[in-house]
């Protein structure tokens, strides 16, 4: 039996219908400024009610071996995420999902008058091809790709973005995204923070402090 601790990690955030929530997954190892940058970012620029982080249990195309719990990650997002508007939750474990896809079929399903989006980093466009379905997901959710220092051009040239490029909307219709139909997606320049997790992990390795958060 689950804690009431860790029951709370797991929990799906709330949402009435015809709420404008983004949907930002991924790993948070560790969560990190330019997480809430991009999150504030797609707030303010898609008109969004909310922001989830989804934390996953494990990422499939990364090595999860040293990954640190769950609950540890959670906590340490909703440090870092310290914001009204950004919900921090582990509910892909309750769900009992592996892939991206699967979430989105779930959380779709289940609150169907909910307006989703879902928010990716640059860095996880240039790989989006590699993900489980993502043709489907780009079907499903309209997806807004929020820049990241030096992935401008490289992101929009890799598979994934050349096979969407005729949905892809001018930035200044940013607003108006959750409105179309699918597939539909935007690229949003203005976040050129240097911070990654996987830099992060390689200075705490070093003990040398990162910049950021």
């Amino acid at each position: 039996m689950l804690s009431p601790g860790a029951r709370d990690v797991r929990r799906i955030p709330l949402a009435t219908p015809g709420l404008r929530v983004g949907l930002f997954g991924g790993s948070f190892n560790p969560a990190h400024e330019a997480h809430r940058a991009a999150s504030l970012l797609a707030l303010h620029r898609l008109k969004l009610d909310r922001v989830w982080w989804l934390v996953t249990p494990g990422n499939p195309l990364k090595d999860n071996r040293q990954l640190p719990s769950l609950e540890e990650r959670v906590a340490f997002a909703r440090r870092v995420a310290n914001h009204p508007r950004i919900d921090v939750t582990g509910c892909e474990a309750a769900l009992g999902v592996r892939y991206t896809y699967e979430t989105i079929d779930i959380l779709t399903r289940r609150m169907p008058q909910v307006r989703f989006v879902w928010i990716m980093g640059a860095d996880n466009l240039a790989q989006f091809h590699r993900w489980q379905r993502w043709r489907a997901i780009a079907e499903r959710l309209p997806m807004v790709v929020v820049d990241r220092m030096g992935q401008s051009l490289t992101a929009t040239a890799t598979p994934a973005a050349l096979a969407l490029a005729r949905w892809r909307i001018d930035e200044q219709d940013a607003a108006a995204l959750l409105d179309r139909p699918t597939p539909s997606w935007v690229f949003l320049h203005g976040l050129k923070s240097p911070l990654s997790s996987t830099g992060i992990r390689a200075a705490q390795r070093l003990g040398v402090a990162p910049q950021g958060r």
